[in-house]
């Protein structure tokens, strides 16, 4: 087997990692928005930021590296448009992913927080829940197309 073929299947097993943990992990988190059941908010948001430090990380700090690679080796024009498009979209993902890290984070901090003094969850927690749903979805669009592109090249 080539280098290109182990760098290239790389690229694809963490493009899949990405978005696959991306989605599963806020299918969870958003189920949980949806229970009265403290436990179940708690495991939830503990399991989600753990999948984004122990999964989407590295991948997504895989993705552009041998993304580039794979650029460089197989001679296609930096600036070609569906790259271009593609290098948008990734910074569009990652600019609403990074934020979400940090809502993440925080609504389990106020989980943990609410779980062990026994008190409701505070507003906060659901202004923060509302603004992580809404920036899922430039992310998980912005990965979609990516996938389109790099299966069709079509510009």
């Amino acid at each position: 087997m080539d280098v290109y073929s182990i760098i290239k299947t790389l690229h694809i097993i963490s493009a899949t990692i990405l978005f696959g943990t991306g989605l599963g992990i806020a299918f969870f988190m958003f189920r949980s928005y949806f229970t009265d059941n403290i436990h179940e908010r708690l495991y939830a948001a503990k399991n989600t930021v753990l999948a984004d430090y122990l999964f989407t990380f590295p991948a997504a700090f895989v993705q552009p590296i041998t993304g580039v690679w794979l650029v460089w080796k197989a001679g296609y024009d930096w600036a070609s448009l569906w790259l271009v498009i593609t290098y948008i979209l990734y910074v569009i993902a990652a600019l609403c992913w990074l934020p979400v890290v940090w809502i993440q984070v925080q609504l389990k901090k106020i989980v943990v927080q609410s779980h062990n003094s026994g008190t409701a969850l505070p507003e906060r927690y659901f202004a923060l829940f509302r603004v992580w749903f809404f920036l899922g979805w430039p992310a998980f669009i912005s990965l979609v197309l990516i996938f389109f592109l790099m299966v069709t090249k079509p510009l």
